[in-house]
């Protein structure tokens, strides 16, 4: 791991840290350069705003790749949830732990709620650019994903707030809704 993602992954892990111990809204930017052991400007470097140090999705890619490879005749909906499962199937069981850690910030932060809308720009996009690329007109491609991703959203803010369901179990079930089954 180079010197560049050694201090991205200290500084979400100074923010994960910080925002559990004081709370989202109670931790600044510069307490989480401090704890990481950087400069405020060097932690802007890696992540435009505070929120992002929380919502950087770096599943973006996997799915996006997922979507552009699914038979070509698939309806759009279909093609983006099953992609979208595909794509979530390599999520581990740590990664899963952390991300309902983290979602459990964002579902108790009101400040975030808004943030999550945000963020999930580069997804939309992404996964828009994906359907494109498959031939479905890019007004049909933004509907379907906006559909699909505030379902999602929905999903992983209320699995995150339960002691339910496995990660896998939540975005399954949520999927097969919007997949139609």
């Amino acid at each position: 791991m180079g010197r560049w993602d050694q201090t991205h992954q200290a500084l979400k892990r100074a923010a994960f840290a910080l925002f559990t111990e004081r709370g989202y809204e109670a931790t600044t930017t510069a307490h989480v350069a401090e704890r990481a052991g950087v400069s405020e400007m060097t932690l802007f470097r890696h992540f435009p705003t505070k929120d992002a140090l929380l919502l950087a999705d770096p599943f973006d890619p996997l799915m996006a790749e997922a979507v552009r490879a699914r038979p070509a005749p698939e309806p759009p909906m279909h093609a983006l949830v099953q992609g979208i499962r595909q794509a979530w199937v390599h999520v581990d069981a740590e990664s899963a732990r952390e991300l309902r850690d983290l979602l459990r910030i964002v579902a108790q932060t009101p400040a975030l709620r808004g943030a999550i809308e945000r963020n999930s720009n580069d997804t939309a996009a992404a996964l828009t650019v994906a359907l494109v690329d498959r031939g479905v007109p890019e007004a049909q491609a933004r509907v379907a994903v906006t559909a699909v991703l505030a379902g999602l959203s929905t999903a992983l803010l209320d699995w995150a707030q339960s002691e339910q369901d496995p990660l896998d179990a939540a975005l399954s079930s949520a999927l097969d809704v919007l997949g139609g089954e």
